[in-house]
């Protein structure tokens, strides 16, 4: 999912925008506003926790991360001279899933609690009262 921002200078615009990509056939489920804390929306759609922060990206990697943790620390216990050969592969899976459960658990408890990094670059603008829209679309292959 790849993501498009830009700033609008107040509501009215923000409401224009959003109405233009409505118009478009820009369905409302990929249109995202985010302004300062407090600032009434009316009727437009607000951005939701996952869209604010980076949670989704970090839990990708962080699963990565895990799964390959967790696959090098199954391999040191395959080496030990007490494995049997048979039960290799169950150590090798299970490390393998634990790494990526613990990744995914631990990343996504962090990156919630933390706005995405290009919204935070943009919180001067905020405070001056911008409205940012976020448009998010599915790559085309």
């Amino acid at each position: 999912m790849r993501r498009i921002y830009f700033l609008a200078p107040d509501i009215s615009v923000t409401k224009y925008i959003v109405d233009e990509l409505l118009l478009a056939r820009i369905e409302e489920r990929y249109i995202h506003i985010i302004a300062k804390r407090g600032t009434p929306l009316e009727d437009l759609p607000e951005a939701s926790l996952l869209q604010k922060s980076d949670f989704i990206p970090d839990v990708k990697q962080e699963v990565a991360l895990g799964r390959t943790a967790g696959i090098l620390t199954g391999l040191v216990e395959v080496a030990l001279p007490s494995t049997a050969p048979v039960i290799a592969v169950e150590i090798l899976l299970a490390s393998a899933l634990a790494g990526a459960g613990v990744g995914a658990w631990l990343s996504g408890m962090v990156s919630v609690s933390a706005w995405n990094r290009k919204i935070k670059e943009l919180e001067s603008a905020f405070e001056a009262g911008e409205f940012l829209v976020l448009m998010m679309y599915e790559r085309i292959r």
